[in-house]
């Protein structure tokens, strides 16, 4: 059987129904700053690769990436890159689920590249070459997606935009939300996409990666 490529999609055919889009969610505008960005940060934090490459080695041994699979734009699915915050094969060895604060399988260097979201890094370059943006829906895993559209069909709508590294979601959501609380979320921010928006948004995700707070919150608080 042929390797599927990576273009196939999960979306279904004339499923989705068009969400309100703020023209700036698809505006070349935006993707100019996320290239921008994308390649002034994969410079700057070279060397902290290189650091946390090896830090991953001693603890743990290689790899040093891990990737999965996600939906991206228009339910295309790619490869989402991190840094290997977990035992090797984790979900080869245990059925798949979503990890938590207290996971067994997450390394001693996992624990804290998770605190402080250093792990999503590697995702500059999905960012760079086009699979996600800064800001804008949480790129659901493939496995977890299926399970989504069966208890919120309309869910498929948020892949009308690409992908975020963060966004309202991300920062006032869980992994674990309710399907209906996270298409609130993304339809909010579809809805009000701009420079502006993003630059809050991605200011508000610093604070709690220098804070180290992303795996410490646990309240659903509400975006203002």
């Amino acid at each position: 059987m042929k390797e599927q490529r990576e273009d196939r999609t999960l979306m279904a055919q004339g499923a989705a129904q068009h969400p309100e889009v703020a023209p700036y969610a698809l505006s070349l505008t935006k993707r100019a700053i996320d290239i921008f960005l994308a390649a002034a940060g994969l410079v700057v934090s070279s060397p902290l690769w290189l650091v946390i490459a090896i830090a991953i080695i001693l603890d743990d041994g290689l790899p040093v990436l891990y990737s999965q699979e996600r939906v991206g734009l228009n339910g295309r699915i790619f490869k989402l890159y991190k840094f290997r915050s977990m035992v090797r094969d984790a979900e080869r060895k245990t059925d798949p689920l979503l990890s938590d604060t207290d996971d067994p399988r997450v390394t001693r260097i996992g624990r804290f590249l998770r605190a402080s979201s250093l792990d999503e890094l590697p995702q500059l370059i999905n960012i760079l070459v086009g699979h996600m943006s800064f800001v804008g829906p949480r790129p659901e895993w493939v496995e977890c997606m299926k399970d989504i559209v069966l208890q919120c069909p309309q869910y498929e709508v948020c892949y009308t935009v690409r992908p975020g590294l963060t966004g309202f979601a991300q920062i006032w959501g869980h992994h674990d939300s309710p399907p209906e609380e996270k298409l609130t979320y993304n339809l909010k921010y579809m809805r009000e996409a701009s420079l502006w928006t993003d630059i809050k948004l991605i200011a508000k995700s610093f604070a709690i990666t220098f804070a180290g707070k992303w795996q410490e919150r646990q309240s659903h608080a509400k975006p203002k």
